[in-house]
């Protein structure tokens, strides 16, 4: 079964809004497991406007799932992951003021830098993943780098899938051939929805988890946030 983690980075946005501790981003990722996710994703930006260093700092104490910390791996984002030992780090090429992930990595430009970085995390115990698109040589690359995962950044898949569903698989479905044969774990997330996941998770082979935030968390406010995770399951089943 493909592993459900659960993105709660919005959940810190609309704490941060107000000021406070409400929504409580610690209370939620309990929650969040015992609802039934798999794991508990979160991206701390250099600016903090959401999940914060701290936050990452708690939520290792109670998160006994599966915790992902995703990121740009600056010097300080390094030695906060290097500290904490999440189960996974997923590596993101967002310039510091991004709002959101808008490409996958160039890897063979990045390829000795990234290989240096994964190479600290396998010290420490730390499974890692590279965030890509869909290109073969770019996923060569990364297979070059050592890192044990490839996510695949499906923003280009989810625009597409409205008009044309195979059209929009074809080119990750491929993909996903390539990274099973060159031996690399499968991940996916950005834009990923009710609507359009359980197709992604039927056309890909070898797929093992997705991360999914700001629509889950958006379907919450209609649908109450343990029934969402339920329903986000069911379309990986």
């Amino acid at each position: 079964m493909v592993k459900l983690s659960v993105n709660i980075n919005k959940i810190a946005t609309l704490r941060n809004a107000r000021g406070g501790n409400i929504p409580d981003v610690i209370r939620a990722a309990i929650d969040i497991q015992a609802f039934g996710a798999d794991g508990i994703t979160v991206h701390p930006r250099p600016d903090q406007r959401h999940i914060t260093y701290e936050d990452v700092r708690k939520l290792r104490t109670v998160v006994s799932t599966e915790f992902n910390v995703e990121g740009f791996p600056s010097s300080g984002f390094m030695d906060l992951v290097l500290c904490v030992k999440p189960e996974q780090v997923t590596l993101v090429p967002d310039p510091p003021g991004a709002v959101t992930s808008n490409a996958g990595w160039d890897t063979k430009r990045h390829g000795d830098e990234l290989k240096s970085i994964i190479s600290q995390l396998k010290s420490a115990g730390i499974r890692s993943s590279i965030f890509v698109g869909t290109d073969a040589d770019m996923l060569r690359a990364a297979k070059l780098t050592g890192t044990d995962r490839i996510e695949f950044y499906t923003e280009p898949y989810a625009l597409q899938f409205p008009e044309n569903a195979e059209l929009a698989i074809s080119d990750f479905r491929k993909a996903a051939v390539l990274a099973n044969e060159l031996g690399l774990g499968i991940n996916a997330g950005h834009d990923l929805n009710l609507e359009n996941l359980a197709f992604f998770a039927q056309e890909i082979p070898g797929l093992l988890e997705v991360s999914i935030g700001h629509a889950l968390i958006s379907d919450a406010l209609y649908f109450g946030l343990s029934n969402v995770v339920q329903m986000y399951k069911k379309r990986l089943l």
